[in-house]
């Protein structure tokens, strides 16, 4: 399996991970009797750890299209040579962030957030010059 293959499946993977988290989040709240009735999207009805983790999942899933598409098209036009030696660096990147996101919003944790994501949007620009080269 190539590194742009793998690098795919891991940001899927990433993502389920990420939901069932979530998932476990929404329903340990639930069974303790909190947030049965004020379901929010935006989690604003869960504990400091919960927020976290609903924006984590949904920053996941918002940020997944533009890669995902990249790897996808690499892969169907036969370049993943071009994406294959960044894949692994990026695919880090999105869980680096995930974790930091799930770690603290502190100013400091924020700054490491987007210090990840500013890596993948790096990646994803080489990528798309190089794909159109």
């Amino acid at each position: 399996m190539t590194a742009t293959a793998t690098c795919l499946l891991g940001l899927i993977a990433w993502a389920l991970v990420l939901t069932l988290l979530l998932l476990s989040v929404r329903t340990v709240a639930m069974l303790k009797g909190h947030a049965i009735n004020t379901f929010t999207q935006a989690g604003s009805e869960l504990d400091a750890l919960g927020q976290r983790v609903t924006r984590a999942h949904g920053n996941a899933l918002e940020w997944l299209a533009i890669p995902v598409g990249l790897l996808l098209y690499a892969q169907a036009a036969g370049l993943s040579a071009v994406t294959d030696g960044m894949a692994m660096i990026f695919l880090g990147a999105r869980i680096a962030q995930s974790v930091a996101h799930l770690i603290s919003t502190s100013p400091a944790m924020v700054l490491v957030r987007a210090t990840f994501f500013t890596v993948q949007q790096v990646i994803s620009i080489i990528w798309v010059v190089q794909l159109l080269a």
